[in-house]
């Protein structure tokens, strides 16, 4: 018998859905850190070379990076109980498949399949929780809760890397997925109920292929280019065509009524400034934190389970700092608090530039912090920014290009920063050099851009005749309309 609209929205019902959507956000997390800790042990058994270990990573943040936004069309538009648990399947599916790869070809493929679930997933999973709490205030409550409890996937991660590669290796990382994934599909079959909004934009298929396909390209040219040569064919190729890829998605883009990535959005300066900034965000964090543990392990001489513990600072500071950066945001600018966050993160990473074999743990673990209290910072006043730029009825999709900023900022960070410690290795430099290097690349980039929204991220200029933007509130990262797109974090 169906459910009543009362039952529907009982208080029970909620909880049990604000678990479910908890969990599965955890999950999605959980592997954003949790592969770092386990990239020494794959290399070792999967007889790989760096630009192996950078697919792992980059194939599944790619995929997550350019369906994000299409996974939150499709949650409204098909059913989001319904790409919510697809997401779940396939994402638990993939992970056993990950875990069975005889070869680091074989993982590769299964993290494609891992992002595809995750696109899904987590942008559904904020979509149900938006339908389900149709009064703002309460909202903004469990979505404040969703982030949390969710986020405490990210410090988790190396730990739980770690802990399981140490005792049963690289494999188990992607096994522990399975229960959650099982749990999730039994409990979100039987109690969470489907809703969609009839009045959602028709799929982007154009635009969402030319995007993965620009971006796949240079990325292949960027982790292959140290292997092949710089000058290879194949590498110039790669660039060039993605530069043909590009102007083509953008053609596209611009005709459409409906495209995925609306481009009259980067009209406005502070939209513009703020996801900019945020490529460059993505772009240190993950490409910096690709090589914590390799540090540990390699330069050092770390156990992989101590390697994990050793990079819990970092995800430990973003947890704790996380929290309070939307309000000191709403309190003193966008600008101040996003400016500060920057060039803490890039002092932080400049500091882990200059550390080596035998600077002891008590003379790392607080540049480490450092770095993660200035990403911090940085990333939700970001997303608010963004947010406030655009109409409301528009906030759920600033959000989620955002979101999308930061995950193509991870893609060529891994990229970019492991060309740059090959082609130093090429050149007869020691890794312990090469990482140097990258951290103090990373560093540099992100101080620049300390420098550049110091003096370009300002407020928002009302178009004429329409409304002034709206007051940033410590909500603005979180707060979206229950009828309008959604994605993930």
């Amino acid at each position: 018998m169906a459910a009543s609209p009362a039952t529907v929205g009982s208080r029970p019902n909620r909880a049990v859905l604000l678990a479910v959507t908890c969990l599965g956000q955890f999950m999605v997390l959980l592997d954003n850190t949790i592969v770092g800790a386990a990239l020494p042990d794959m290399q070792h058994r999967l007889h790989t070379e760096l630009t192996g270990l950078q697919w792992i990573v980059d194939a599944y943040v790619l995929l997550v990076a350019m369906l994000l936004l299409s996974g939150g069309v499709f949650a409204d538009r098909f059913g989001r109980k319904r790409v919510y648990l697809t997401g779940v399947a396939v994402f638990t599916a993939a992970s056993l498949f990950c875990a069975l790869a005889p070869s680091a070809g074989w993982l590769i493929t299964g993290r494609v399949l891992q992002g595809i679930g995750a696109a899904a997933l987590a942008p559904a999973s904020l979509a149900l929780l938006a339908a389900a709490y149709p009064v703002p205030q309460e909202r903004v409550k469990a979505i404040g809760l969703w982030a949390g409890l969710s986020g405490i996937g990210l410090a988790a991660g190396p730990v739980a890397g770690g802990v399981l590669t140490q005792a049963f290796g690289w494999p188990a990382i992607f096994l522990v997925n399975l229960p959650i994934g099982v749990v999730l599909l039994l409990v979100g079959l039987r109690h969470l109920t489907e809703s969609r909004n009839p009045n959602a934009p028709a799929i982007d298929i154009p635009g969402t292929a030319l995007s993965v396909l620009t971006v796949g390209v240079l990325t292949y040219g960027l982790i292959e280019g140290g292997a092949r040569g710089w000058t290879s064919p194949v590498i110039l190729g790669s660039f060039a065509a993605s530069v043909i890829l590009l102007a083509a998605f953008i053609a596209v883009e611009a005709r459409r009524t409906a495209p995925m990535l609306p481009l009259r959005l980067f009209k406005q300066r502070l939209f513009t400034v703020s996801n900019t900034a945020m490529v460059v965000v993505g772009f240190a964090l993950m490409g910096s934190s690709f090589f914590f543990s390799q540090f540990f392990v390699y330069v050092q001489g770390s156990s992989i389970l101590r390697a994990g513990l050793q990079t819990l600072p970092l995800s430990l500071a973003m947890v704790i700092v996380s929290p309070y950066a939307g309000r000191l945001a709403a309190r003193y600018g966008f600008r101040i608090v996003v400016t500060t966050g920057l060039a803490l993160a890039g002092l932080g990473l400049l500091a882990l530039g200059t550390v080596h074999a035998d600077t002891g743990y008590g003379n790392v673990w607080w540049r480490l912090a450092v770095a993660g209290t200035g990403f911090a910072l940085a990333m939700s006043p970001l997303t608010g920014a963004a947010i406030q730029a655009v109409s409301p009825q528009e906030g759920g999709l600033a959000s989620g290009v955002s979101t999308t900023a930061r995950q193509i900022g991870a893609v060529f960070g891994v990229a970019v920063l492991g060309a740059i410690v090959r082609s130093r290795q090429s050149s007869g430099a020691t890794f312990e050099t090469g990482l140097n290097n990258a951290f103090l690349t990373a560093g540099i980039v992100t101080l620049a851009t300390a420098v550049f929204t110091g003096l370009r991220l300002a407020k928002p200029k009302p178009a004429e005749g329409s409304a002034a933007p709206r007051r940033s509130t410590d909500t603005d990262a979180v707060t979206t309309s229950h009828d309008a797109p959604v994605t993930g974090r």
